[in-house]
């Protein structure tokens, strides 16, 4: 079973095995958490996206998929990408968004990650909205029925988004 954890802070400055980008599907950063990670992880990670742009991703990597690179500077093994949807109110894509936590632990599986950083995908410039969120990122990794990650730690940038997922958290687990 895994084990998840709240943290405010930068996820950039986690130390485990795995830290999940919220990658836009370019894989060659952009801003918010993508770009952070990317400024952050320095040449290296960016060679490998391309590299991963230049054969199997050519087109960019869909939403709702995930895939590895190295972690270049951070204080990581591996950082894993995936492209969260866009919030639409006129198309229910909460089975995207929830693929983007299943798809971020069965990479971390293949990559023998135990422990794994996410961010609240989809939350900044994709307006996905806070509380449906993290509704559907809790209960995705919590429901995950195979995965060896010991600690899923949910890693939210301000106090706002940290209350939320604490709230929603303690809910979840009071409704079994």
């Amino acid at each position: 079973m895994t084990n998840i954890t709240l943290s405010m802070g930068d996820i950039t400055d986690q130390t485990v095995d795995a830290v999940v980008n919220a990658a836009n599907s370019s894989l060659l950063g952009g801003g918010g958490v993508d770009g952070a990670i990317h400024r952050r992880g320095g040449p290296e990670l960016l060679r490998e996206c391309r590299e991963l742009r230049a054969g199997h991703y050519g087109n960019g990597l869909p939403a709702g998929r995930a895939v590895a690179t190295t972690a270049g500077l951070l204080p990581a093994r591996w950082v894993i990408h995936t492209v969260g949807p866009v919030w639409s109110d006129g198309e229910d894509r909460s089975g995207t968004l929830a693929s983007c936590y299943r798809e971020s632990l069965r990479v971390a599986d293949e990559l023998g990650a135990r422990t794994v950083a996410f961010p609240a995908v989809s939350t900044g410039v994709y307006r996905w909205p806070l509380e449906d969120a993290a509704r559907i990122a809790l209960t995705a990794v919590r429901d995950a029925e195979t995965t060896a990650v010991t600690e899923a730690r949910f890693v939210l940038f301000d106090q706002d988004a940290y209350d939320v997922f604490a709230r929603t958290w303690e809910a979840l687990r009071k409704d079994g």
